[in-house]
């Protein structure tokens, strides 16, 4: 049970990017491409989960003086690992989004998962925590590079053969009639992400609206069958 509040949270619920509008400014800036989106996402969930994984299993030994600089140096050290990996096999997409990673460090959804869930949970927990945070915030921001580059460039899976290799070159789609150039530029990572958030609240708002219903009709039923 506590598993699946856990997950439902992460992806849904409470997302880092949708709710608690946390690491807007990677996500804003990088989410133009399916292949920038996907890349920093990634390296995000695998430096949060890690994270927490670490804090967690050490914070037994860690008090309110020496908390704070400890989650940030672990956070650092899984950060400069991360930057380190994607310059040594990756180093195209590296230079594109590089300053974007190193940036993680002060990403608020790592330091605030650390401190609000994984510096006071089981190492399990924290792990699928960190883990199904990293998921939500990944899912975010590459349906947002989805959305800019279909709509904004025409394309789809533009310059996956930096992360795949040579053989993607064929991976990518060209959509006709679908250049909307605004959505390439910041103002429309605004407006992209604004729709988003709006889209979730519309759909929550609906689903209270037909759990409000049911249990109007529970006690009816109830009375019906005495």
């Amino acid at each position: 049970m506590v598993s699946k509040q856990i997950t439902m949270n992460g992806l849904w619920h409470q997302n880092p990017a949708l709710v608690q509008l946390l690491g807007l400014c990677p996500l804003l800036a990088v989410s133009n491409t399916i292949t920038n989106s996907l890349v920093l996402g990634f390296v995000t969930l695998i430096v949060l989960t890690a994270s927490n994984l670490i804090i967690s299993l050490i914070r037994p030994w860690l008090d309110d003086t020496t908390r704070l600089p400890a989650q940030i140096m672990v956070i650092a050290s899984f950060v400069t690992l991360s930057d380190l990996a994607l310059q040594t096999w990756f180093f195209e997409i590296h230079q594109i989004i590089g300053l974007f990673i190193a940036l993680i460090v002060t990403n608020c959804t790592v330091l605030g998962r650390a401190e609000s869930f994984a510096s006071r949970n089981p190492v399990l927990n924290s792990i699928l925590d960190g883990f199904m945070m990293g998921l939500g915030f990944m899912l975010v921001i590459v349906l947002m590079g989805t959305l800019r580059e279909a709509l904004g460039q025409g394309t789809l899976f533009q310059q996956i053969h930096l992360i795949i290799g040579g053989s993607a070159d064929d991976w990518v789609i060209h959509l006709p009639n679908s250049q909307f150039l605004l959505l390439v530029l910041p103002p429309g990572a605004f407006i992209c992400f604004g729709c988003l958030i709006a889209l979730k609240n519309w759909t929550e708002q609906i689903g209270e609206k037909k759990r409000e219903a049911n249990q109007k009709k529970s006690p009816q039923n109830s009375l019906s069958q005495i």
